[in-house]
């Protein structure tokens, strides 16, 4: 598959919806700006989705599931076994984004691009193996030109199918043991910052293992130094669930689908997109700022205001799945509440 459809430019913001619904906003029986960020959000999501009237009632969860060779270094405090034992736990309804999709009346979607243990068939699963897992980009590049085409290709398609189920709201989750390394490193990259900085706990670990784990990603980014381009980057440090991330991301900026931004992994896939295709950062939403260390640079490095601090760090999309009931309420008081003409109240 060629990579020209990720420069393609994105859907631009109404800037005609966002307008009105700022003077909408400023007629409510409320002083002006007193309901802070749920006024801007419903203002944000008004010009994204191009209506008056915004909804995130229909939200689409896709969670991407792939396995990483660096974790042949020991920088994980779980065994790598773990992933595929857990995409066979989300398709039988018992992780924690599992129970919060059925809550939020969401569609919960598991991609599973490749684990070393394979869970086989699972109901609610699709299928879309790359390998059993990338190589350890502490020795070589983790995935090949045509590994990291399908990674992409495999986002895209989870966008095509939130359009065709009427999706309002898109949210991208991750599963792969060793995946915060393989975050870290490629956020170095993109940032040309320090593991020391940016490498985190991840799983569990104490910290002598953030130390390892550091040590892990400067031998890579040493290996791997002499490029900027962010692709490439993605490419030669990433993983198959962090690229499918990119691709989704780009593709439902593409599509006008707002997306709604889980915890590190998932913006460190957001900032490589942006930096891929930058007209793609209007159409990306915060969930919330995770315990993992890193987080905030990432989510600094794109001007990012996430919605929640909570002191999570599990991914999944769990995070973002706990903010959906904010963006709603945001909704529901943008449309329902009455303006000061309405209810017969004095405007100042």
């Amino acid at each position: 598959m060629s990579r020209e459809w990720l420069y393609q430019p994105c859907r631009a913001v109404d800037a005609g919806v966002e307008t009105s619904a700022r003077e909408h906003q400023a007629q409510l029986t409320k002083p002006p700006g007193s309901l802070g960020m749920l006024e801007s959000l419903a203002i944000q999501l008004a010009g994204l989705q191009r209506v008056a009237q915004p909804s995130v009632e229909q939200v689409w969860i896709s969670v991407f599931a792939g396995d990483h060779g660096v974790a042949a270094q020991g920088v994980s405090a779980f065994p790598q076994a773990v992933t595929g034992e857990m995409v066979r736990n989300f398709a039988h309804g018992g992780a924690a984004i599992s129970v919060l999709a059925r809550e939020l009346g969401a569609t919960l979607e598991v991609v599973n691009l490749g684990t070393v243990n394979d869970p086989g068939e699972l109901p609610k699963v699709r299928r879309a193996i790359i390998a059993a897992s990338t190589a350890d980009f502490s020795e070589q590049p983790a995935m090949s030109d045509a590994q990291l085409e399908a990674a992409l290709a495999a986002g895209a398609d989870s966008i095509r199918a939130a359009h065709a189920a009427g999706a309002q709201l898109f949210i991208g989750g991750e599963m792969g043991i060793a995946n915060t390394t393989s975050a870290a490193a490629l956020a170095c990259a993109l940032l040309g910052e320090t593991p020391e900085r940016l490498a985190g706990a991840g799983t569990g670990l104490d910290g002598a293992g953030i130390a390892h784990k550091s040590a892990v990603i400067a031998r890579g980014l040493a290996l791997h130094a002499g490029t900027d381009d962010a692709l490439e980057q993605l490419r030669r440090l990433g993983g198959f669930e962090i690229a499918a991330l990119t691709g989704a991301y780009i593709a439902a900026a593409q599509s006008g689908l707002p997306v709604l931004v889980d915890g590190f992994i998932t913006t460190v896939a957001a900032l490589a997109a942006v930096r891929i295709n930058p007209s793609a950062r209007d159409g990306l939403l915060f969930a919330h700022r995770s315990h993992e260390r890193g987080h905030g640079i990432v989510l600094d490095a794109l001007d990012a205001k996430p919605l929640l601090d909570l002191g999570m760090r599990l991914g999944e999309a769990s995070g973002a799945a706990t903010a959906v009931p904010l963006l709603r309420l945001a909704c529901a008081l943008h449309n329902q509440m009455a303006t000061f003409a309405q209810a017969g109240v004095s405007a100042a």
